[in-house]
């Protein structure tokens, strides 16, 4: 519940930032969370993320980058 409400709180305080980017800045800080929480996975739950649990991380790393990096007009 507290991680919840954590995250629905960075959201909100995201959201009042005047940005025409901050959309892209949550969004690519999904793929950096789902990074972190396979970190934890393995060093405060002791299991170690399989090939399967790496691969989707990377995609969603991919994934922000191409949201934060590509070129725009």
């Amino acid at each position: 519940m507290p991680g919840a409400a954590s995250l629905g709180a960075f959201a909100f305080l995201l959201a009042l930032i005047e940005s025409e980017a901050a959309g892209r800045a949550f969004a690519a800080y999904g793929g950096i969370y789902i990074a972190a929480s396979l970190v934890w996975l393995w060093a405060a739950e002791g299991q170690r993320p399989d090939r399967f649990d790496c691969a989707g991380a990377v995609l969603c790393l991919a994934g922000a980058g191409v949201i934060l990096l590509a070129p725009r007009g």
